[in-house]
Order: C-alpha cells, then sequence, then structure tokens
C-alpha cells in the first residue's frame, strides 16, 4: 500500500496531466462533425501504434519487480492493440462500401 501511495505523491502531476488529456480528448471528439470521424480516426491509428511500440519498450526495460509500470505499459499495450485492430475493421468495411457489388 505504501507503494502505491508513493508512485501517486512522485507521479502527482503526470496523473493530473492524464485525466486533463482524457477529459479534453473527449470534448474535442465530441464536437467533431461526422464528415471528419475518418480522418480522425486515421490519426488515432497512428497515435495507437506509438502507443503500442511505447508500449513494448517499456515492458522490455522495466524491472521485473516494477508491478505499477508493468501494468500500465500491459494495459496500454492490450488498449491501443483494440484501437488499431478496430480502426483497421472499420476502415476495410467502409471502402467495401465503394466496391461495386457483383450481379449474379
Amino acid at each position: 500500500m505504501n507503494e502505491l501511495l508513493n508512485f501517486l505523491f512522485e507521479n502527482e502531476v503526470l496523473i493530473y496531466l492524464l485525466l486533463f488529456t482524457i477529459l479534453l480528448g473527449f470534448e474535442v471528439i465530441s464536437k467533431v462533425p461526422s464528415v471528419l470521424h475518418t480522418p480522425l480516426m486515421s490519426g488515432a491509428n497512428a497515435i495507437s501504434g506509438i502507443v503500442i511500440l511505447g508500449a513494448i519498450i517499456l515492458i522490455r526495460t522495466t524491472e521485473s519487480d516494477n508491478y505499477i509500470t508493468l501494468i500500465l505499459a500491459s494495459t496500454a499495450l492490450f488498449v491501443g492493440s483494440i484501437n488499431v485492430f478496430g480502426g483497421f475493421f472499420v476502415t476495410n468495411r467502409m471502402l467495401e462500401m465503394f466496391n461495386k457489388k457483383k450481379r449474379g
């Protein structure tokens, strides 16, 4: 328990920054018109790819007894992967809408 409290006190500014960016991101995305969601999704996929690479590097360089960092990096890896694969799935579905249907 003391380790968790020390982590929270040492990284207080980073935790506030994370919460602020989550709220700001939600507010910005909720105001975007529907026409612009596809380009934003492509940008989000690129950012998620960077998050995945950063999480892999962090997992490889973190000591095995630093559980908090390993859990956070594993969570980032998992969530980033879901976003990338989901984005590719949605993009593929959208591209299928532009294909001519076969008549048979």
